[in-house]
């Protein structure tokens, strides 16, 4: 049922769509300006350095971290001139460690830049780590979160005269449907399915309790969509 290309995980948490988000500390006279944004690529990430290296641009740091991709392969951290893992680590960690849920860490798709400005009073390495770490995690908990899920499309090619009542019923079973195609022949009803054997194999025996087993779903491809996160 996956493709080679797929990611093993079928959802996870990001940002929700939308201007970046941001937060503002002061730790001891210093002033750590955390932004948020929401990156499906490398190139997001990094070119919100870029743009607050423009904007910030008296600021001493911009350090940053980032997470990407469904299964989070793709990590990476700066200091950008702080000591050696007093910065980016631990803002990573803060990104990666994140509860979305009680035991859950699946936040993703997004990069965090914490902007410096000293404020005359040394930190340390100790006080720099809890800084950076708290500037993301304050963040976050103030920042719009939602659930992203990928989910499977399956045709259902049924007769024009039963389409209407199909949709319905299927609708009433809780089923998200999709747009539906009218060809010559027949109308072509589309699910959209949480994207696991269980959720398809119990479509497909409601599909055949609703049909008489005269038509079956045929799966296709799959698209991400972004879900509301529950309160």
């Amino acid at each position: 049922m996956q493709n080679e290309d797929e990611s093993r995980a079928t959802s996870y948490t990001t940002l929700a769509t939308g201007p970046d988000f941001r937060h503002e500390l002061e730790i001891r006279r210093s002033r750590f300006i955390t932004v948020l944004r929401r990156s499906a690529d490398e190139e997001s990430a990094r070119e919100l350095v870029a743009s607050l290296r423009r904007e910030f641009h008296d600021a001493g740091h911009h350090c940053s971290a980032f997470v990407i991709g469904p299964d989070r392969m793709i990590q990476r951290s700066s200091d950008d001139g702080e000591p050696s893992g007093t910065a980016g680590i631990p803002m990573l960690e803060a990104l990666i460690k994140r509860e979305t849920e009680p035991g859950v860490t699946d936040l993703s798709d997004i990069s965090a830049v914490v902007v410096r400005y000293f404020g005359g009073i040394l930190l340390g390495a100790g006080g720099l780590v809890r800084a950076y770490s708290e500037s993301v995690s304050t963040a976050l908990e103030r920042a719009p979160l939602v659930h992203r899920k990928r989910l499977r499309l399956c045709d259902l090619g049924v007769p024009h005269a039963d389409a209407g009542r199909l949709e319905n019923d299927l609708r009433s079973s809780g089923f998200v449907m999709a747009e539906t195609e009218y060809q010559a022949h027949q109308a072509v009803l589309r699910l959209a399915l949480p994207d696991d054997v269980p959720a398809i194999e119990e479509a497909q025996s409601r599909v055949a309790a609703l049909t008489a087993g005269s038509s079956t779903l045929e799966p296709r491809g799959t698209e991400w969509i972004d879900v509301p996160r529950q309160a």
